[in-house]
Parts: structure tokens; sequence; C-alpha cells
């Protein structure tokens, strides 16, 4: 199970990472040749979804992913347009850091019926977005302003808010394409306050900023761009 995974590593201070792929993004014939550079990475773990997803190859991807990888597939919705019994797990992501109902409730009642139907792992987390230096489709999408990065008290605050509330993971995001990824200060102060696992991903573009990342605090580091734009990006010297 996903979640007993993580809090696992956790406990062992085994840092996990995550490779996020948007179908929109991603050719299915393309697939196999990235599940290679994956199974070849140290990654453990394959994030599937993003903020729109137009494709209606949700299922097919995450048919041909299992034929080609072992590693869990953890469904990452924007919308409950975008669940697929494939999987093995969801994240359950309510939006901490907007006051927009559709992202804090809305979304979520209306996933259950779909997900009633699923054997998927059903996973409580608290999502907040931090300002990155620019728009991110998070934004565009949910309509929330992100927090600010230079708050992090207030970051912290939210973040103990959704553990009060009972969410399992606590997921810091600065948001696909990020100018800036979320501070590390801030990672450490959010790691050292709350007791569930944290997740940070948004603006990662080097295998040292995994490290610093994990340094300060991170449970699960996810990285989607960088993936995106260089499937080689664990294997050049220049991101050590």
């Amino acid at each position: 199970m996903f979640y007993n995974q993580i809090l696992s590593a956790k406990n062992k201070n085994q840092k996990l990472l995550a490779v996020l792929l948007d179908p929109d993004k991603i050719a299915l014939d393309e697939v196999a040749v990235l599940t290679d550079k994956i199974n070849a990475s140290p990654a453990t773990h394959i994030f599937v979804g993003g903020s729109i997803v137009e494709a209606n190859s949700i299922d097919e991807l995450i048919v041909i992913l299992k034929n080609k990888t072992s590693l869990p597939i953890v469904l990452f919705p924007g919308n409950p347009s975008q669940i697929s019994k494939k999987a093995d797990a969801i994240l359950f992501l309510t939006l901490l850091s907007g006051r927009n109902p559709d992202y804090l409730i809305e979304h979520q009642v209306n996933a259950v019926p779909i997900l009633k139907k699923t054997k998927l792992e059903v996973i409580s987390t608290g999502y907040v977005l931090i300002e990155s230096g620019t728009q991110t489709a998070v934004e565009r999408v949910s309509k929330t302003d992100p927090l600010d990065r230079e708050n992090s008290d207030y970051v912290l605050q939210t973040a103990q808010a959704g553990e009060f509330i009972g969410n399992k993971l606590m997921y810091l995001e600065a948001g696909s394409g990020a100018k800036n990824a979320v501070p590390l200060e801030m990672i450490r102060k959010v790691s050292n306050h709350i007791d569930i696992p944290l997740i940070v991903g948004g603006g990662i573009r080097s295998r040292k900023a995994i490290e610093d990342a994990y340094e300060s605090g991170a449970d699960l580091v996810v990285i989607g761009t960088a993936f995106e734009n260089d499937p080689d990006f664990f294997n050049f010297n220049s991101n050590a």
C-alpha cells in the first residue's frame, strides 16, 4: 500500500522520488522509451495527472506503464474526470491554499461515486500552492492565489490545519513550470512541525535541488517539467 510505504520510508529516513507524467504531454508511442528512462532512474513512484488533462488516454497510458514498470502508479488528479481504476492509488487532494469551494470540497464530492467503483487506495492529501514567480496552470485552473513564499509561518499554519483536519499527506507545490521552487527554509519549517509525510514539487530542475529538498525535510520529491523536457535528466553530469 502506497501510504504504508511512504510512512515506512519516513520512519527509516529513506527518501522517495516520483516522476509526474501529464497525459496531455505524452504520446502513447513514446511511453515505452520513457519508462526505460524511469526504470533506470532513482524514481520510486510514478504520478499521473495534471491541472487540465484534455486527453482521453489516461487508462491506456497507465496500462502501458504497468506493462513496462513495477513502480506504483499514483493518480494526481486536477478533477474527477482524471480518475482511472487502472492505477494503484490516488492523492485525494484538497487545495488548502485556496478558497475556491470547487477545490475544497465540490470536486471531492463528485469523485466519490467514481472512486467507490474502484479499488484505488484513496489518500487524503493537503495541497498547498506556493508563489513561484510566475502564474502556474494550477492558479489559472483553480482560480486561486498561491501563498506568499516569504510567509513561512502562514504556510506552516495552513499545513498544520490540514493535519488537524485529518490529511495523511501534505504537499507543498510551486506549480508546473514554476520559476522558483518552494523555499528550502519553508520546507524545513513545515517538516519540523508536522508529523505526516511531506511531499514537495514544482520548479525542481536538478539533482542538487532534489537533494536540497530532501535535506530540508521533504520525504518525497516530485519531478515533472524537468523530466518532460529532458528524459535523460538523471544521466547528465551537469545536474549532479
